[in-house]
């Protein structure tokens, strides 16, 4: 039971807002989980593809759920959070967990009124097992000014959202920049449990090989390489390869 619960205080309401693009399969998982954490006040997903199962998956689990034409996670983001009742929005990705006990952790360090945000630290277990060491040099960063991603599970007060203008509408990097400018702001936290994401982007194209391409990126960015132009180097890269592109912009997730 949390704090407020046995002070008699009114529970900390929740918006958690899910960016979607043909993430059908990862819905199926997270959306029944979050039916049943009492402190979600609403879940909105706004979903970007031509699936209508996304739609069929969020009804059946009461969330709201909103058609956007184009792939573009920040601005996908900022519809959710315009949406938003609650106190405070989570911004989740549909392959990450959320529980109970993370949803606790920011009822917990939101207490303090100082605290205006942050996110959750990462479980890397399901990675190459030489790429383990990674979880504990992301911790270090995270604790020491490091950048919040998107596959952290951002967490932010509304009101100090809608005073930075949420997220900046750029195809590429959009948590990184939302990062800066939050931590700028006030006192920002990263917590425990750590969440776990899906594996199956670095089984699928190497571990080595994505973590090295998404450490790339993200030095370019840090030396000044416009997001635009990061975003059609990425996708170059995949139509060399073989992969199919999205319709329009749908980031890629280059955390390390």
């Amino acid at each position: 039971m949390s704090d407020r619960a046995e002070t008699g205080e009114p529970q900390l309401r929740i918006s958690v807002v899910i960016p979607s693009w043909r993430d059908s399969d990862n819905l199926a998982v997270l959306l029944p989980s979050l039916m049943r954490i009492g402190s979600v006040t609403e879940t909105i997903v706004i979903d970007a593809s031509d699936d209508d199962s996304a739609q069929q998956f969020a009804e059946q689990c009461g969330a709201t759920f909103v058609k956007t034409p184009v792939p573009n996670r920040g601005a996908q983001m900022n519809a959710g959070a315009a949406l938003a009742s609650g106190e405070v929005i989570v911004f989740q990705h549909a392959d990450t967990e959320l529980t109970d006990a993370h949803l606790a952790a920011v009822a917990a360090a939101l207490s303090n009124p100082a605290v205006i945000g942050g996110a959750f630290h990462r479980k890397f277990d399901e990675r190459h097992p030489r790429l383990q060491w990674l979880e504990k040099a992301a911790r270090f960063l995270a604790r020491n000014g490091g950048t919040f991603y998107g596959d952290q599970s951002i967490f932010v007060r509304r009101d100090v959202f809608l005073h930075l203008h949420g997220f900046a509408q750029i195809p590429l990097m959009e948590d990184m920049e939302f990062s800066r400018r939050l931590r700028a702001t006030g006192k920002t936290v990263v917590l425990d449990p750590p969440v776990r994401s899906s594996a199956r982007r670095h089984e699928r194209e190497g571990a080595w090989k994505t973590s090295v391409q998404n450490g790339l990126f993200i030095l370019l960015y840090n030396c000044g390489v416009s997001p635009v132009t990061l975003h059609q180097w990425y996708y170059k890269q995949k139509s060399a390869a073989g992969a199919e592109q999205p319709r329009d912009v749908s980031p890629p997730e280059l955390s390390p």
